[in-house]
């Protein structure tokens, strides 16, 4: 029989650090190691009560310890800002190590940028620039662009300039993407909301620099928190206009669904609706090159309505189930005649989870 011993191991070598009786080496990382030795010690790490300089020390320290899935967390989503402000913590950071430094980089020669360079080393990989207005490039960034290599400046030169052929690889998403959902972020919901409002741009870094967001997205139902059935989908769906519905594809980055301007409802009849749309997206697509929505044709078929049925877009979007009170067994989809080209491969799929939002203008 295997037990687990590694909660009371951690509270175990959580008491060591904080005995200072007992020790032979000393780990210093930063100014304030307490913190990241609390999670190299015990494993876990509580950052309620530092500012965002003190979490880029946290990151800068943990990437010199090589502690990859400290970084990971650290530059996924919890710096809580807009990247422009990290990227002014890390120069405030940087010049109050270098307390000599004069503010303005006008004034630098050289050996200050390289000082400065050399003092930022761990941070400035962090910094997703790509992510940056060009507003905020050329007055943020580009009076420091020593700071930053040569390619990699060219590269985002080019991105502001002929968006086209700028870079495309290795570009991370903004940090202050969030959302209360399990399958999309505000990238996915940016472009949904242009494609209501036919507000497209041929612009591909405005999905990351230029979110598109007119609209409230309220939560009507998460298939994992509510359930999978009909009978939960018409009960907090029914009566409900403007919903967004999105499906996450079991074992894979897919996300289909579509737009109903009305109504929901159980009538047993067809939803008449000329603004509706169904769409395919790939969650991992930084500028949703695969992207393909797809708009009503027949405007008459453009919802089905049924008590054993979850969200139906005409025929060609369809989730069934035996009863209204039993799990959806039947997800599948079908180019039809009702909208105008094909999302994806016609057949059945899987459905890991799936979502319905009411837009609401704000």
């Amino acid at each position: 029989m295997l037990k687990k011993f590694f909660s009371k191991l951690s509270q175990n070598y959580i008491k060591l650090l904080e005995d200072d009786e007992y020790y032979d080496i000393k780990i210093e990382a930063g100014e304030d190691p307490y913190i990241i030795l609390k999670y190299i010690y015990g494993g876990f790490l509580s950052l309620n009560e530092q500012d965002t300089s003190d979490i880029l020390k946290i990151l800068a320290a943990a990437d010199e310890l090589c502690l990859q899935e400290l970084i990971d967390y650290l530059q996924g989503d919890d710096l809580q800002m807009k990247e422009v402000e990290v990227w002014e913590h890390v120069l405030e950071w940087g010049l109050a190590k270098n307390s000599t430094f004069i503010p303005d980089p006008d004034t630098w020669t050289d050996d200050d940028f390289n000082t400065m360079k050399n003092t930022l080393q761990n941070c400035l990989p962090l910094i997703r620039f790509y992510c940056l207005s060009s507003q905020e490039f050329v007055r943020k960034v580009r009076p420091y662009k020593k700071l930053l290599k040569h390619q990699l400046y060219e590269n985002l030169v080019n991105s502001y300039m002929d968006p086209d052929n700028g870079q495309n690889e290795n570009i991370l998403f903004p940090r202050n993407i969030k959302i209360n959902s399990r399958i999309v972020d505000l990238r996915i919901i940016s472009i949904i909301s242009r494609w209501i409002d036919n507000n497209v741009t041929d612009n591909k870094f405005a999905y990351i620099r230029d979110l598109y967001l007119p609209y409230k997205f309220k939560l009507l139902l998460r298939g994992s928190r509510d359930g999978l059935t009909p009978k939960k989908f018409h009960e907090l769906c029914d009566g409900k206009s403007n919903t967004v519905t999105f499906i996450k594809v079991r074992g894979t980055d897919e996300i289909i669904g579509g737009y109903n301007p009305i109504k929901w409802e159980s009538n047993y009849d067809w939803g008449e609706a000329k603004d509706s749309f169904i769409f395919s997206l790939k969650s991992n697509d930084i500028f949703f090159k695969d992207g393909i929505i797809s708009n009503i044709e027949v405007a008459d078929c453009a919802l089905w309505f049924s008590t054993t049925a979850g969200p139906c877009f005409g025929d060609d979007i369809n989730i069934y189930a035996s009863y209204e009170f039993t799990n959806y067994d039947e997800i599948h989809y079908q180019k039809r005649y009702y909208y105008e080209k094909r999302i994806r491969d016609d057949g059945e799929f899987f459905m890991e989870d799936y979502e319905v939002y009411q837009i609401i203008r704000e």
